[in-house]
């Protein structure tokens, strides 16, 4: 590889990353998720544009990103919540949505519009959890027994979809896929269990002193643990995405095992997570999307768009009828229809098998950028017009 253009890549997606948020600063209107803008500066300078930047430089630092967008996904998400009613209604959502997802693409199977149909599916029942917590955060919206219920619907759209890529979208056979699965839990838990180690006087200490220093133990650990459960996944030939998934479940064990003060730390993974690595995850992405196969057949892209908003949002309106009064079903219908993260990465998968009908990656893609665009801003709508 050459360095001089890898750095020279590196520079022209940087620049994007940092004038993402002063574009969404002097952009009139709603403001823009800076997602939507990521992905817009990665399509201009990528090859189908301008020709700035090439993704093969950047694959690695881009993997790193996915990997903290879901590491601080599964940070937020209470493991406890999914045995509790809030979590027993998010499973009954997903699998409403997921007997529908079977019925679709069936039937555009069918019609001959799909080839890759389990990856289309799959992205049909996904929720963008990790895109959209800065979105509700910003608005007030996660208290309560609204913001339980939209954890963990987030964190089952996120976390069910990601078990069936390991287990069924891998090169190994089925069973050996469900063992690897297993064997990595199985290590999650084992590192759950790590921080027994810190009842040591002398390793408190450590941790403490270090936590604020030069040293940044704690966040330190945290990219070691990231890394290390990203490591595994993808030796046993899992989807990365599972490995970060688990890694932010131990991290939130750890702070609590420990008692550490959970806000520095999610401060710092906050820093480094968005202000480096996630960007560019994005970015990436959007420089891989071909807008001239979105502009050759753009029903496509709105048949998906639409299709994410029955699929996976529609089925909150019959799950959560005894639970939230109707403003708020509707509220939850638009943001578990918004999806983004899973649906890129399901897309490369199937664009990897050479099933997946190029004109379906950039449709998909496309659906999705306009699902964070759009969908979230009509929750937040309803939810100010409450408010006020």
């Amino acid at each position: 590889m050459n360095l001089t253009l890898a750095l020279e890549d590196l520079v022209a997606v940087a620049l994007v990353a940092a004038l993402t948020p002063l574009v969404v600063a002097v952009l009139p209107g709603p403001r823009i998720p800076q997602v939507v803008i990521l992905l817009a500066g990665g399509v201009l300078i990528g090859p189908h544009v301008l020709g700035l930047a090439d993704t093969s430089s950047l694959q690695l630092l881009s993997n790193i990103g996915l990997g903290f967008l879901f590491l601080l996904a599964g940070y937020e998400l209470d493991p406890q919540l999914l045995g509790q009613r809030p979590g027993m209604l998010a499973i009954a959502g997903w699998l409403i949505s997921a007997v529908i997802a079977v019925g679709v693409t069936a039937a555009l199977t069918a019609a001959g519009y799909v080839k890759d149909y389990v990856p289309i599916g799959l992205a049909l029942t996904t929720t963008a959890l990790g895109t959209l917590l800065p979105i509700l955060r910003d608005n007030d919206m996660l208290g309560g027994r609204f913001g339980q219920d939209i954890y963990t619907a987030g964190a089952v759209g996120e976390l069910f979809p990601i078990i069936i890529i390991a287990v069924f979208l891998t090169q190994r056979g089925h069973l050996v896929a469900l063992a690897s699965v297993a064997l990595v839990g199985v290590l999650a838990i084992v590192l759950s269990a790590l921080p027994w180690a810190t009842r040591s006087t002398a390793v408190q200490r450590i941790v403490r002193e270090g936590q604020e220093s030069t040293g940044q133990t704690t966040l330190r650990w945290a990219i070691v643990l990231l890394f290390l459960l990203l490591f595994v996944a993808s030796k046993f030939g899992l989807d990365v995405v599972l490995g970060a998934v688990l890694a932010g479940i131990v991290m939130r064990g750890w702070t609590r095992r420990i008692k550490m003060d959970t806000s520095s730390l999610e401060r710092k993974l906050d820093a480094v997570g968005y202000g480096v690595f996630i960007p560019i995850f994005f970015i990436t992405s959007g420089m891989n999307l071909d807008l001239k196969a979105v502009s050759q057949n753009p029903a496509r892209l709105l048949i998906f768009f639409v299709l994410l908003l029955v699929v996976r949002g529609l089925p909150s309106l019959l799950v959560y009828r005894r639970a939230l009064p109707l403003r708020q079903r509707v509220e939850m219908t638009f943001i578990t229809a918004t999806t983004l993260p899973l649906l890129i990465a399901l897309t490369e998968i199937g664009r990897q098998d050479g099933v997946m009908l190029p004109a379906n990656v950039a449709a998909l893609v496309g659906a999705g950028v306009l699902s964070v665009l759009v969908y979230p801003l009509i929750a937040v709508g309803l939810h100010r017009t409450a408010a006020a």
